[in-house]
């Protein structure tokens, strides 16, 4: 293959491009954070400045939160289809009218309202992980989405202390104009920084996945945010549980069905991606538990005997070291995952997580130890957040980077959510009263502390198989950056012309290296990303039928001649006994629970054929023409399957000849002593 030889100066100029997209994006990722937590320090004086209730305030939160879950997998998707750098100005733009919004306004269903467009910044993430797969040089891939995952603890470790200085010194709306500035700043910087991708996945937007998943997330995480609030039996609780999980059930087939889902559910099924995503979820738990926890310890009075007695202002300060961490770990966790893999550092964070909650659980008495505490564990939350999406890009299509990770931070929510609901839960269960005051007892601390451990181990056990799944990193040798990239289409369809929906189309190099894959849609269809023009290799394969390979010279936005998959896979085999092959036997295929799969007959020379079942275990069973049984296990898997049986009785070892055989079995054979 003919490829550009990059100059030295070319490789300095990728490099500081390479510098400002990732300065930029982090700062993207910072300002989101920051934007979210920014809020939390006036939270408790909001009932008093805008004549409220306690309750009706906390939706400033739970609007950030909710709308945040909605939009990311929404706009991940639509930067996969319509542009990665459109979505990302696009989700700036709103984040800067919701900051405009609260700034100028002073009723709380305004402010709500501006709080519930800030959180459509979360996408901002998982987009700007996808661009910088696009836009970085490939060694500086994994240190950016090292720094943009840490960009998470970064700015709500900032937050914090910052908030409460602007609180002390100015009126409240100045945490909104605040954002206003930063988010305007950064919607120019990404404009002239950052480059459009050509990659894009082709179809129409999935509108009723979108409304059933925003939807059922939205009823969800009312549940687990509320429900505290509401009473976990409460009648609204409950029937929003419910409701959110009868919309996933209705979600999941709709997924299934649709040319172009919101969220393609086979990929998201594929075991590499659903063990991280699995791991997201326990890890957002562990690493909302390590921010609450410590939180609530610095702040707790003293008579409660192991509370610290902190106002916001210090106790944010004391975070801080937390947030930095994260920071600091970027460039530890990039060069792990170079040198050993994405799966290792994400291995390596989750047992660091677990091992450092269980020396929470005896050591978070004084300050040093509760701020130690912590940043052991932002330790480990740093690698494994810097894992992910590396993990991720790993294993789903170079077109659909955006709209997985959206989904992987979506899940990462889920977690969040669900740690916060547990801590509200084991807080309240688990009580001291002094003074006539009820407060948390340090044991609720250590149980959660014990839960986060546990979720931390079972997210590294689920790393494991991953190790088994390890992959050669893609061939992006081409090129010193991934915007040279270029997407081709093409369809698969069988002998009669009719599309082979959910094939799975691989393209390699020459040498055998992986570049992309894509899986077909339901007309057949299908795109993959290629670093250059040049000779490709294409191997389709598709369940049912024989797999087929061929080199293909590749074209940036050229059609690839339709894939053609003609020959079916076949069960076949002879059946023979000591005489020779055996015509006319009877060969059937029957499931493990009893339903006959196929049923056919061998030919003159004892060779019978059949189509190939589905993965599984089944019984074949063979009836010769005088009677003869044979019964064998036989274990299909998607490969050409030959079973030959050889009859362990033959012909002429006193079974019935073929004539008696047939007036036995219908009833035809006279008796002895009967004329």
């Amino acid at each position: 293959m003919d490829r550009p030889i990059p100059t030295s100066d070319g490789n300095a100029a990728g490099r500081t491009r390479g510098a400002v997209v990732l300065g930029t994006l982090a700062l993207c990722g910072t300002a989101v954070s920051l934007q979210q937590t920014l809020v939390l320090p006036v939270l408790p004086d909001f009932p008093r400045l805008l004549n409220t209730t306690v309750d009706n305030a906390s939706w400033l939160v739970t609007a950030t939160l909710v709308a945040g879950a909605v939009a990311t997998p929404t706009l991940s998707r639509l930067a996969d289809m319509f542009g990665k750098k459109r979505m990302m100005l696009v989700a700036l733009a709103v984040t800067v009218a919701g900051s405009l919004l609260g700034a100028v306004s002073q009723a709380l269903p305004l402010i709500i309202a501006g709080r519930a467009l800030q959180g459509v910044g979360v996408a901002l993430i998982p987009i700007g992980i996808a661009i910088m797969r696009d836009e970085l040089p490939r060694e500086q891939l994994p240190l950016g989405v090292s720094v943009m995952s840490a960009t998470l603890a970064i700015g709500a470790g900032a937050g914090l202390p910052l908030s409460g200085l602007i609180v002390e010194h100015m009126d409240w709306h100045a945490v909104f104009w605040v954002s206003v500035a930063v988010g305007a700043a950064l919607f120019v910087a990404v404009a002239l920084v950052v480059s459009e991708s050509s990659l894009r996945t082709r179809g129409s937007f999935d509108y009723l996945g979108a409304v059933l998943l925003s939807a059922a997330v939205t009823a969800l995480l009312l549940t687990l945010s509320k429900g505290s609030h509401w009473g976990w039996l409460s009648y609204q609780t409950i029937l929003l549980a419910l409701a959110g999980l009868a919309l996933v059930a209705v979600w999941l087939p709709v997924e299934l069905r649709v040319r172009s889902p919101l969220v393609d559910v086979r990929v998201a099924a594929r075991p590499a991606v659903l063990l991280v995503n699995t791991a997201s979820v326990l890890t957002g738990f562990a690493m909302f538990t390590n921010m609450l926890g410590t939180t609530q310890l610095l702040q707790q009075p003293t008579k409660t005997g192991y509370g610290l007695g902190l106002d916001i202002l210090h106790a944010g300060l004391w975070m801080a070291p937390s947030a930095l961490v994260f920071g600091a770990m970027a460039p530890a966790s990039a060069s792990i995952t170079r040198r050993f893999g994405a799966q290792t550092t994400l291995l390596a964070g989750a047992l660091t997580m677990a091992g450092a909650y269980v020396v929470r659980v005896f050591l978070s008495h004084e300050l040093w130890q509760i701020v130690a505490g912590s940043m052991l564990v932002g330790v480990g939350t740093s690698m494994t957040f810097a894992a992910m999406p590396s993990l991720i890009m790993r294993a789903v299509p170079a077109s659909e980077t955006a709209s997985a990770n959206g989904f992987n931070s979506l899940l990462r929510s889920v977690g969040t959510s669900t740690s916060s609901a547990a801590l509200a839960a084991v807080t309240t269960t688990v009580v001291i009263r002094i003074d006539g005051g009820v407060f948390p007892g340090s044991g609720a601390f250590a149980t959660m502390f014990w839960i986060a451990a546990g979720a931390s181990i079972l997210a590294g056990l689920l790393t494991l198989p991953l190790f088994r799944m390890a992959e050669q990193p893609l061939d992006h040798e081409a090129t010193e950056d991934h915007s040279h990239e270029a997407v081709v289409r093409g369809r698969v369809v069988n002998g009669c012309g009719n599309p082979v929906r959910n094939a799975v189309v691989t393209l390699l190099t020459p040498a055998g290296q992986p570049v992309d894959w894509s899986e077909a849609d339901a007309s057949g269809r299908f795109s993959l990303a290629i670093p250059c023009a040049g000779p490709y290799l294409v191997v389709t394969a598709a369940e049912g039928l024989a797999p087929q390979s061929r080199l293909a010279d590749l074209q940036a936005g050229q059609d690839i001649e339709p894939v053609v998959l003609n020959d079916r896979l076949t069960l076949a085999g002879e059946v023979s006994d000591g005489q020779g092959p055996v015509g006319g036997a009877t060969v059937a295929l029957t499931r493990l629970s009893g339903e006959v799969v196929k049923a056919t007959q061998t030919a003159v020379d004892g060779r019978y054929e059949m189509p190939l079942p589905s993965s599984g275990r089944y019984v074949l069973t063979v009836v010769t023409p005088w009677a003869t049984t044979e019964a064998r296990a036989v274990t299909v898997w998607d490969a050409e399957r030959v079973v030959d049986v050889r009859l362990r009785t033959g012909r002429d070892n006193g079974s019935l000849r073929p004539s008696q055989a047939r007036r036995e079995a219908t009833g035809a054979v006279p008796q002895e002593g009967v004329r």
